[in-house]
């Protein structure tokens, strides 16, 4: 039998607001456990929760880039359940009324066409405490930074046909959350989580398949991991004659397999109602407005101005404007370097291996803008080749100082003196007569191929520092005249 996969992501983005929802406790990150706690995340008796404005700044700011709804009266609920990094017993979200309503973003898809996923709403909450079990010899310990910390929870509808188009959808969400700077967007410190809502059909059937859900996936990698893993487990369960149950599963990437960690609750088992402690949050037009004035350039803005200005591949474009960081970093390159080609090359391919080689990203990277610009300068004006930049690029990390400090302490000027050259390819002509004999032998269609050979020998002998045009030039001039 084939099978159709059916998939809808629950993406929980940390908004980088200075202070929590609800109380004015730090929201930073890292700091010692429960140090960021107040008598409101505490849940102490009397206390009652204020709404932080920015909070909702900066979800009708995504609602906005994703050309949603806006609603002029969303309303805080209560949804109510017992955990011990839950101080409450209950969080504070939206249910029945979001601040975000349906919306709509365009992914591309692997075989270079794109595809349009549909937003089902995107609210407001808190977020939890946090259970640590590593440290404490068979107990748990609570810290409660984090309870309180403002989430903007975004919930698609079931549009992904694979684990690829998942996260194609889930970095084009990182990537607009982070052009607006609502969100760090950093996984790894649980910036931003994911839900994945999986099911399997046969193919034609147009009734969806139970689901099951995978909590907390929290890298790209492991999300198109554990969708692959339960995609798998669902169609062999169901092909040997089970039947998959909806429930809440966990995904263990050193077994690379999800396994159940609960039944999966439905609405009422939270048992919702409207916060009486907080008043329905109003905002007219005018506020709207103002806020969609604000807004930055976004990543298909950016992307489609990146093919028109600097006439960039749509390939090429869609990679530099990924992320608001590295588009910004590139730019800066094309403004000092005056070549964009050349810059979106070196970026895109140099500093890239260089940046994954020391896994650091590109907000940390220690080459400024400016000094990958100069170093594409001296290739322009023939100061160096391309080889020979290359070179120059680590010392750069280390900070050994500017491409041409660089350039004139390790004596890697490039040779362009034509003399100097010509007595060069004087040499290894003269040394390989073999093979000057059989490049001129050869029909005209072969010679191409044969003159990187004595290009080659050329560049060794001069270490690299022979102009290739002006190599390549001489060559042709000496072994064909």
């Amino acid at each position: 039998m084939q099978w159709e996969v059916v998939i809808g992501l629950e993406v929980h983005v940390q908004l980088a607001t200075q202070s929590k929802i609800f109380s004015g406790a730090s929201a930073a990150f890292g700091a010692d456990p429960n140090t960021q706690a107040s008598a409101i995340d505490l849940a102490m008796p009397g206390m009652l929760p204020v709404l932080n404005g920015e909070a909702v700044r900066m979800a009708v700011c995504f609602g906005l880039a994703v050309n949603a709804e806006i609603a002029h009266r969303s309303v805080f609920d209560r949804k109510n359940y017992f955990y011990p990094d839950l101080p409450k017993g209950y969080q504070i979200s939206q249910m029945y009324a979001p601040i975000v309503g349906t919306g709509l973003v365009e992914i591309p898809l692997e075989n270079g066409e794109t595809k349009q996923v549909r937003i089902h709403h995107a609210h407001l909450e808190e977020d939890a405490g946090k259970s640590l079990h590593e440290d404490f010899h068979g107990m748990t310990g609570i810290d409660l930074n984090r309870a309180g910390t403002p989430l903007l929870e975004i919930v698609s509808d079931p549009d992904m046909r694979s684990a690829a188009e998942a996260v194609a959808y889930l970095r084009k969400i990182h990537s607009i959350v982070t052009y607006l700077g609502i969100s760090d967007g950093d996984m790894s410190q649980g910036s931003m989580r994911c839900d994945c809502n999986v099911s399997v059909r046969p193919v034609g059937q147009t009734e969806f398949g139970t689901r099951a859900e995978i909590k907390n996936v929290n890298s790209f990698r492991f999300v198109e991991k554990a969708i692959n893993a339960e995609v798998q487990r669902q169609i062999e369960l169901i092909e040997d004659g089970g039947r998959v149950i909806q429930e809440t599963r966990l995904y263990d990437p050193d077994a690379n397999e999800t396994r159940a960690m609960r039944t999966k609750e439905y609405a009422n088992d939270y048992r919702y109602f409207p916060d009486p402690d907080l008043l329905p949050v109003v905002i007219d037009d005018s506020y709207i407005q103002r806020l969609r004035d604000t807004l930055p350039e976004l990543p298909d803005e950016k992307r489609h101005r990146f093919t028109e200005n600097y006439s960039l591949s749509d390939y090429d474009a869609a990679v530099l404007s990924q992320t608001r960081a590295l588009a910004d970093y590139f730019e800066q390159v094309v403004e000092t370097s005056g070549d964009a080609k050349l810059s979106a090359n070196w970026v895109m391919v140099e500093l890239s291996r260089l940046l994954n080689q020391n896994d650091t990203p590109i907000e940390r990277c220690p080459i400024a803008a400016e000094s990958l610009g100069q170093l594409i300068q001296r290739i322009r004006d023939n100061t160096i080749s391309g080889k020979i930049a290359k070179q120059i690029l680590e010392p750069l990390w280390n900070g050994e100082g500017t491409p041409d400090q660089i350039i004139e302490k390790q004596g890697l000027k490039q040779v362009t003196d034509s003399g100097a050259i010509e007595q060069i390819v004087d040499e290894v002509l003269a040394n390989s007569q073999e093979q000057v004999d059989n490049y001129r032998a050869a029909p005209e269609d072969r010679r191409p191929k044969m003159l990187g050979f004595f290009v080659g020998q050329v560049m060794k002998a001069s270490k690299g520092k022979a102009n290739p045009a002006q190599v390549n030039d001489i060559l042709k001039q000496k072994l064909e005249g």
